[in-house]
């Protein structure tokens, strides 16, 4: 069974989502995840701004809210053994970053580098628009350091970027993260492991 996520680094729910799709995958033999590019914010800028934490509170009527609506992302987190550091984590362009689990899915590392960025974002709060950064996180992943460096100084990868986005749009995809599996059923990606492990085996 092939499934594809749509996902961005930058979604406290896309890192949840993984770390409940990576124990579905083990009630569901022969699955495989094909990860699928789909930017929440595309004019993003590449340069830090207000926190993660503040970007959610900007879109809650008031603080009370805001902060539970943090909180409730944070203990979601930590139940799958992740700490969400949304008041460290800064929002910015990740097309690049996109591009970099691009490259890694053409060497079998796609798991490796996404989780990496995906820790190196919520957990560090590193800026995964840096290119200097993006070459650290994926050479500790296990990429190459010389095939990332040449992807970094190019446009390598944009095309498969922007066609997985096409690809998004023709589907109305709009929210990440989106699991659809080769029967075509489409469904979140942050459901409980029980769920995500049926869909996976091709189950409703």
């Amino acid at each position: 069974m092939r499934a594809e996520v749509y996902f961005d680094v930058l979604c406290p729910w896309c890192y949840i989502g993984k770390r409940r799709l990576t124990a579905a995958l083990r009630g569901a033999p022969g699955a495989e995840l094909l990860w699928r590019s789909r930017e929440l914010d595309p004019e993003g800028s590449s340069v830090p701004g207000p926190t993660a934490a503040e970007v959610i509170s900007a879109h809650q009527p008031d603080r009370a809210q805001a902060a539970a609506r943090v909180a409730r992302i944070q203990v979601l987190g930590a139940a799958e053994g992740l700490t969400l550091n949304l008041d460290k984590a800064r929002p910015v362009n990740s097309f690049d970053a996109h591009r970099l689990v691009q490259l890694a899915a053409s060497c079998g590392l796609a798991d490796q580098v996404l989780e990496r960025l995906m820790h190196g974002y919520h957990t560090e709060g590193r800026n995964i628009a840096d290119p200097d950064v993006l070459q650290t996180l994926a050479t500790e992943a296990g990429l190459d350091p010389t095939q990332t460096g040449k992807l970094l100084h190019s446009d390598a990868f944009a095309d498969a970027v922007r066609a997985d986005e096409r690809r998004a749009d023709e589907r109305g995809i709009r929210g990440v993260p989106t699991l659809v599996v080769e029967t075509g059923i489409r469904a979140s990606a942050i459901q409980d492991v029980a769920a995500l492990t049926r869909l996976l085996r091709g189950e409703r």
